[in-house]
Formats: C-alpha cells, structure tokens, sequence
C-alpha cells in the first residue's frame, strides 16, 4: 500500500512540474488581469439609440499598462475604460494582447474624440493624435456594429468626474 502512495505522489508531482514548465512557455488567462467589473454600465448615446456596456476600469498606472493583455476573449458588451489623471496625448500599443480591439477615444467631457483599431500583438503605436482623457477598448467591430461614432457621447460616474476636475 505504502508503494501505491508514493507512486501517486510521484505522478501529482510530476503533473504539477510539467503544467508550471508550460504555463510559463506560454502566457494564458491566468496571466491576464482581472479588475472588478464596475457596478454601472458605461453607456455611449449614438445617433441611433443608446449602447450599454458592463465595462472594467483601468484607472492606476499598473492597471492602464497591463490593460486587456492576455485576454483571448471578451463578451461584446464588455469593455475596459482607461482613466487618466489629466488630459494628455496617450499611446497605446497591442503587444501581448491576442485579440483585436477596437480602441475609442475620449476628450474630457466625454465626447468620442476617433476610433482607432489595435491589431493582435502588434507593436505600432495607436494614438488619436490629440490629447484625451479617457480610452475604452472594446472588441473589434463592435462600435461599427452598434453605430459609435467620432462625437458621440459616453456616459459613466469616471468620465463625469473626469469632466469636473483636470
């Protein structure tokens, strides 16, 4: 019996050495950051109606730099709101990120400024070319999809605290 169980122990070990060895070959969603999910949708008022998203907020410098990063998949009412502590020109890039996003920008009030698409792991820089406040990446093709265009309006309690300080 005695045997048996350090077989058994034997092969969990080996088990648990082969899944770190390969984990660590290839980043997965344990690597990905996961933030709360914030209580309030953010919602885009478009031309043809409103558009709601449960989204993530990125609001301190670890958490804008890791972003969605990792992430294979996002359900398309999902998205993460990138918070800056002022209005500012921002670059974002997509290395480490599987999946294409579609990358919004946003001024101070809340007004989308352009909409840029970020490639899977790519490395070019994405930037609006004007200085913003906030970004929300959503999944690629969503806002052609639900109608999100440049001036459009987003609404959520971050941007309009955004809007009241600088």
């Amino acid at each position: 019996m005695a045997h048996r169980n350090w077989l058994t122990a034997g092969a969990l070990c080996a088990a648990i050495v082969f899944a770190a060895f390969f984990s660590a070959l290839k980043p997965g969603l344990a690597d990905a950051m996961l933030l709360p999910i914030d209580r309030t949708p953010l919602v885009v008022a478009t031309g043809s109606g409103d558009r709601s998203f449960s989204i993530e907020i990125a609001d301190t410098s670890a958490e804008r730099e890791a972003g969605l990063m990792f992430r294979r998949t996002m359900a398309d009412d999902h998205g993460m709101l990138f918070v800056f502590e002022r209005t500012d020109e921002v670059d974002f890039w997509m290395k480490n990120t599987p999946m294409a996003l579609d990358l919004i920008f946003v001024g101070q009030d809340g007004r989308i400024k352009a909409i840029k698409r970020g490639e899977p792991e790519s490395e070019a820089i994405i930037s609006p070319g004007q200085p913003v406040r906030f970004v929300l990446e959503l999944k690629a093709g969503t806002a052609a999809k639900d109608g999100i265009k440049k001036g459009d309006v987003l609404r959520h309690p971050s941007i309009s605290a955004g809007a009241s300080s600088n």
